[in-house]
């Protein structure tokens, strides 16, 4: 039972890391500080990745739903 929900969950998250192929995200950083005056700076960054990847961990949480599927059957 463990391994199909491992290969359900894997499965699903593959479809969302193909699905959504990047992510940003803001970041503050001070650059100045004196006393009560205060200056920071946003920093976009950005996380891109193949949706090969995806698919990658989609065909391996299949594999592991099936293998646990089959290995309750024997």
């Amino acid at each position: 039972m463990a391994v199909k929900a491992l290969g359900i969950l894997i499965l699903v998250i593959g479809l969302l890391f193909s699905i959504y192929t990047g992510l940003e995200f803001e970041t503050k950083e001070k650059v100045v500080d004196l006393g009560s005056v205060e200056i920071t700076k946003d920093t976009e960054h950005k996380v891109n990745w193949s949706p090969l990847w995806g698919v990658g961990a989609m065909i391996i949480g299949g594999v592991l739903f099936v293998v646990g599927s089959k290995k309750k059957l024997v």
